[in-house]
Order: C-alpha cells, then structure tokens, then sequence
C-alpha cells in the first residue's frame, strides 16, 4: 500500500486526508462551546481557561514535536501526533465533562505538528511537487475549518452534544492515512536537550498565558507584569542553554538565515490580523444594528456561510500562489499577499454598513489568508537543509501562533479603549482594530521586499524536474 501512494497524487491525496483532520479539529469546537459549556456547567470563565489550555499546548507542542521528527523520524511522530488528536477527539464526544474537555483539547493540540512533519516527509519524498503540494494542502486545511463548524454547528441544532462528534471519523480516517504515508529522510543524529525543551516549554506558557488573559489582568497590572518578567527571563536562559549545547532543541543559527528570518516575521505580521480578528468578527456580525450601533445581524448559521466563504477565498488564494510565484517571484508574492490583506482591512475600516460593503474587504482577507499560509510554508521548508525541513517549518508555524496571540491580545486592548454600550465595544473600536491590522498586514508586505533572491525552487529542492502532474 505504501508503494502506490509514494509519490504524487497519491501521497497528496493522503497527506490531503490527515490535513482535512487537522482543520476539522481546529473548527469544530468553536461554535460548540457555549452550548457544550451550558450542558456540562461551564461557565464564560471556565471556557475562556479551556481555551487558554489549547492556546498553551499549540505554543509547547510546535517545536517539540518539530524537533523530535527530525531526530527520530517524520512518519513516527506523525503516528503519534495524529494518534493522539484522534484520543482527544474520542474523549471529548464520549464523556465531555470539564476535565475530559481540558484533556482532550491539551491532547488536540497536537494538530501542531501535522504541517512540519508532513512538509519533512513530502520535501524527502516527492520534492517535484513541494510548491504545489503545500498550496493544496493549505486550502484543504482552510476548507475544513469552515466545513468543520459548519457541521458541528448544524448537528448541535438537534442536539447540544451531538456536533462533538464531528472530529471523530475524520481522526480515524487520518490515523489510518497516516498509517499508510511513506516514511521521510532518515533521522539525524543527535539527542534530545531536555533542559533545553523545558526552559522553552515554561517560557512559551508564561508568554502564551500573559497574551491570552493580560486583557483581562489589566496590561499594567502587577500579575501581567510579573508573568512578562518571568516570561523573558525562561526564554533569555534558554536562548543561553540552547548556545552552550552540542545538541541544541532549536538550532538558534536558523534564525540568522536571512530568509527563513524575513518569512516568519511576514508570517507574524499576516497572521496577527487574519487570524487574530476571526473571533472579533464573528462577533461583529452577530451584533444588532440597532441596539449596538453597528453589525450585521447575523444568525449563527449565517455567520458560519460568511465564514466559509472566506476560507472559499482562502483556498483559491492558497492554490494559486504556486503559479503566482512562478510567474512574478516569492518576492513579489509575499509583498502582495501583505498588500492585499492590508487593503481587505482597509475596506473593512472604511465600508461596513451593510453586508455587501462588508463582504468584499472580508473576501480579501480571506485570499491573503490562504496566500500567505501557502507561501510562507513552502518558503520556510525550502531556505534550510533537508534534515532541518520540520524544525524550520515548525518555527514559522510558531510565528503564526504568536503573531495571531498578539493580534488578538491587541484587538482585545483596542476594544477596552472604545467601550459602547452595556460594556460593549464601539463601533470606533472595530475602526481601530481594523485600521491597527492593516498597518501591520502593510508592514508584513514591506518585509517581503527584503526577501533576498534565492535558488531556483527546482535547486532548492534537489530533486526531479517537475512532472506534468505537477505542473
């Protein structure tokens, strides 16, 4: 069976499989938590710490599971990060309770590692379709987002448990893809750096948990100023550690590739308003013109349409930035990815009075989304080593959890600024927000004209010349 999905379509259609699994994971619980909340007595501030959980074994999990599939191999820890969502995803619809729920998502947040490890094993296995492999599994992971809660939320209609079972076959159907999958480059040698590993686990949490509640502590308060203090001091002695080892976790020289250096700080900037707002609007749409001043009004079957129709956009963003990129550069792709989502924030801060001024701001970003999600994985697998293709990938996806934390922690202070009614938020707020996202998504598209001339990709990639099917 692995002989006939080594390369090409195959392989894709099966990596296609665990990533479908991956976003489903990521969407499904969202629309959910409310209602799962009510049914099992947890409260506004019970769901927010589950979320604060999830948040934190992202932020854990990402380089760990990078670096553990460059040394002991991409396929194994794969098996094991897919066997391990598929657990959560069982636990939570069998028995959700507080601490089935608070497990489960710990364990889900093992979806982390799925792009590093599969972008380690297509690079080894099938470089000719890098480009375009990335792009498609990207729009599929977009796809399967907004499908992802679509259904949940459908299937909770009847009953408020029942969307919890959502994840559940598509777990089963990825721990057997993943089953099937070739295996990568061989390990490499070296050991695990466990003080390393502890030192960046505790230093990303106490990031992590300052970004997620310093909005609710007051950004000036003595608990968010002690855990920034403890936060830097964790992660300034493992930057020390990490260049006293001879078997580093992070290989800190990555970082002075200017490339790969350049591509994460894009990444940062894209996701820190694409992602970071999508909370923010749902929110928005769901608010009542006439009571808050501002929204659209929107049911929650009518927010997940507008939502997928934006991961729509996403996915053809997402499979066109290969072709883009041949014809006009990853220089100038990642400039207009930046651009693009600039001006989607831009529509959306000027034009929001009604849904069809609404939606053309929001179909932008929901192209650069797709866009920059599809450029930046392939650029960060393709500027390092074979050997290092996970870790270096890992680092960008660690870029984008942080870049959307910080958007959202800044979207959240801006909304505090502006207060509306009832302790709401104003309609100045959403301005704000909207205008701070498009400053930064320019930023982001400024940083691309920097990206320095590479190897031609079918160098970089070293492998066969690009067959018809990739083309």
């Amino acid at each position: 069976m692995t002989s006939a999905i080594d390369r090409g379509r195959g392989l894709l259609a099966t990596m296609t499989a665990i990533v479908i699994c991956s976003g489903v994971v990521q969407g499904y619980l969202t629309p959910l938590l409310p209602a799962v909340g009510d049914h099992v007595g947890i409260g506004g501030v019970g769901q927010n710490n589950l979320y604060l959980l999830s948040q934190l074994a992202f932020a854990v999990l990402t380089p760990l599971l990078s670096r553990w599939g460059d040394l002991w191999g991409h396929r194994l820890l794969l098996r094991i990060a897919v066997a391990l969502v598929a657990a959560g995803s069982l636990l939570i619809a069998v028995r959700p309770t507080t601490a089935t729920l608070a497990l489960g998502m710990v364990l889900q947040g093992a979806v982390v590692g799925f792009f590093p490890l599969l972008a380690g094993i297509l690079r080894s296995r099938a470089p000719e379709h890098g480009r375009t492999g990335m792009s498609v599994l990207v729009g599929a992971l977009l796809l399967s987002i907004g499908t992802g809660g679509l259904v949940a939320g459908s299937l909770s209609e009847e009953h408020a448990l029942a969307g919890l079972w959502t994840a559940v076959p598509f777990g089963a159907l990825a721990l057997v893809a993943a089953f099937a999958l070739p295996a990568g480059s061989a390990p490499r040698a070296g050991r695990f750096n466990a003080p390393a590993a502890l030192l960046l686990t505790l230093g990303l949490g106490a990031l992590t948990l300052l970004l997620t509640e310093g909005g609710s502590w007051g950004w000036a308060s003595a608990s968010s100023l002690l855990t920034a203090v403890v936060a830097v001091a964790l992660l300034a002695l493992w930057v020390r550690v990490e260049h006293r080892s001879d078997h580093p976790l992070v290989d800190l020289a990555l970082l002075r590739d200017p490339r790969l250096t350049i591509v994460s700080a894009h990444t940062f900037c894209a996701a820190f308003g694409t992602i970071g707002f999508l909370g923010a609007n749902a929110v928005f749409l769901g608010a009542e013109p006439d009571g808050d001043g501002y929204g659209m009004g929107l049911g929650s079957r009518a927010i997940s349409l507008v939502s997928l129709a934006m991961v729509v956009a996403g996915f053809c963003g997402s499979t066109a930035s290969p072709r883009l990129a041949r014809h006009v550069g990853d220089r100038a792709t990642m400039v207009l990815t930046g651009g693009l989502a600039a001006l989607g924030f831009l529509s959306l801060t000027l034009f929001h009075q009604s849904l069809p001024q609404y939606l053309p701001g929001a179909l932008l970003v929901g192209v650069a989304t797709g866009m920059f999600e599809a450029v930046t994985r392939t650029l960060s697998a393709e500027v390092v080593e074979e050997t290092e293709t996970a870790l270096s990938v890992g680092i960008n996806e660690l870029a984008l959890s942080l870049g959307a934390a910080i958007g959202a922690a800044v979207i959240s202070a801006l909304f505090a600024a502006h207060p509306g009614h009832d302790g709401g938020v104003s309609g100045a707020g959403y301005q704000w927000s909207w205008a701070a996202c498009a400053a930064v998504a320019l930023g982001g598209a400024l940083l691309g004209l920097l990206l320095g001339g590479g190897p031609d990709p079918a160098v970089r990639t070293a492998g066969p010349a690009p067959s018809k099917e990739a083309a």
